[in-house]
């Protein structure tokens, strides 16, 4: 069972102030690791904020950036339009860049580090719904992508695809995604410098046969204007920035590097490693949209790639997906134990599987149920925006200064207790960011403003200026962010 008793090691141990320190070997791609949501002590730190871009750059090499490349365009963008909402999209990754740095500074993951922005009590709610939740059906729907691609690889060896080997296959491509998260860490900083270097080699040759192909003066036959074109651009941008708000985790993956690590160098890397693939795979689904029909990407490029490829484009779909995985069912296990039950890290990340799976069974072969849940998710940039917005301004107003063992008390006398467990400050902020971005979202509804606006959303923006400057606001003369401000 993961400890879940406060770290003895004091914050002036080596380590704390540059001072050289000799690493213990508790975090090694060959063992499970041990940590879960407990403290990690300075000796055990180690690592170079550099290996932080494979392991984002593994996980945005994928099949969905293609996919929300090609909507773009198929939803009435020109296809320089569809570039420009891409790059302005992806620049989000800096705010996922911002929260890691939260990692080594309090030696600890994100889902341990919000009991200062919501208390201890108020950070289990925000554990159970925006953490595990989310990564839950999130799981689901990438497991049903690459289990779609596996299905087509499997048919093209002569076997059918039939219910018994689609279930075989899913569970095959879980039990591979799992194990990765299960051993932890280290496996996947060891892992995903190979992955992305694989990736890249073969979206390398879909690049060559798409560019081949593309028309790079594509218009749309009736191109749009106006308030028209204006809706269809902050959708897009919304589109796109929903991949990166979404990983309100990224210190999930830092914590274990040392306390003085540079911080810019962890924004960087983490940013970098993340905007350059989305950046390249997503303007690919784009240039390919103006080639062939995107509205079935899979089988639509492989009308332009060569033959003896496509079994290979087929595997690099699932491995992509397996990458972005493996981090999801990481942090949901993560989350599982920051509400508050008392299993073992690698027990949580084996039942957050077990019901990804058990979902992308009954959503595939079953019901239509993945598709409620996709539609469910669209709607949901309502509540991660202002979850971002959130954690950004408290680490800001911290100054990224985090007293990891302080977070890991859960009783009363916490620092982070607040008033009954509950930081009013982190609920009201979040509560008014997704209330102001309800009213004016039009994505499965269209809210009063975005009505009043021709159907602009404004959604995004909104739900993160409203719940970052209600924070800002409300925490200005909090106790533990003065304490932060001025550090002994």
């Amino acid at each position: 069972m993961a400890s879940t008793i406060p770290d003895p090691t004091p914050d002036s141990a080596p380590g704390s102030r540059g001072v050289p320190i000799t690493p213990s070997v508790t975090d090694g791609p060959g063992r499970i690791e041990a940590h879960g949501i407990d403290h990690i002590p300075d000796a055990e730190r180690h690592g170079h904020p550099r290996e932080l871009f494979s392991v984002w750059a593994a996980a945005n090499v994928n099949y969905l950036s293609l996919v929300i490349g090609g909507a773009l365009v198929l939803m009435g963008l020109s296809l320089w339009q569809a570039v420009a909402v891409i790059v302005v999209g992806n620049l989000f990754w800096l705010l996922t860049g911002l929260l890691a740095t939260s990692g080594p500074a309090a030696g600890a993951p994100s889902e341990v580090i919000t009991r200062a922005v919501y208390g201890v009590l108020g950070n289990r709610v925000n554990n159970a719904i925006g953490g595990w939740l989310v990564s839950v059906c999130y799981f689901a729907l990438n497991l049903a992508a690459a289990a779609t691609a596996a299905f087509a690889l499997v048919e093209k060896t002569g076997i059918t695809a039939n219910t018994p080997v689609k279930v075989a296959v899913i569970v095959v491509i879980a039990a591979l995604t799992l194990a990765i998260s299960v051993y932890g860490h280290a496996l996947i900083i060891k892992l995903y410098l190979p992955i992305t270097l694989a990736l890249v080699g073969a979206f390398t040759i879909v690049a060559f046969a798409v560019l081949r192909h593309a028309d790079f003066s594509y218009t749309p036959a009736e191109p749009l204007g106006g308030t028209e074109l204006w809706a269809l651009l902050v959708a897009g941008t919304t589109m796109v920035a929903s991949g990166p708000l979404s990983y309100t985790t990224s210190a999930d993956f830092s914590r274990y590097l040392p306390r003085t690590a540079s911080k810019k160098a962890i924004v960087g890397w983490t940013a970098l490693g993340a905007f350059l693939p989305s950046v390249v795979v997503c303007s690919l689904g784009a240039f390919a949209a103006t080639a062939v029909d995107m509205t079935d990407p899979q089988n639509a490029l492989q009308t332009i790639l060569p033959g003896w490829f496509t079994p290979v484009f087929l595997l690099a779909l699932v491995l992509g997906t397996i990458s972005i995985n493996a981090l999801t069912a990481y942090s949901a296990g993560l989350a599982l134990q920051a509400v508050g039950l008392r299993i073992r890290r690698t027990v949580s990340v084996l039942f957050d599987g077990a019901v990804a799976v058990a979902l992308t069974l009954y959503g595939l072969l079953v019901s239509r149920f993945l598709d409620t849940v996709s539609n469910a998710l669209q709607a949901i940039v309502v509540l991660i925006g202002p979850l971002m917005a959130v954690y950004a301004t408290d680490v800001v107003l911290r100054r990224c200064r985090y007293d990891g063992l302080a977070l890991t008390d859960e009783t009363p006398g916490s620092p982070f207790w607040y008033t009954g467990g509950v930081n009013l400050a982190g609920a009201l902020s979040l509560a008014a960011g997704v209330a102001s971005a309800a009213l004016c979202v039009n994505t499965l509804y269209t809210g009063p403003i975005a009505t009043a606006l021709g159907g602009v959303d404004l959604s995004l923006p909104v739900g993160m200026t409203v719940s970052a400057a209600l924070y800002a606001l409300l925490m200005r003369n909090d106790a533990t962010v003065r304490a932060a401000r001025t550090p002994a």
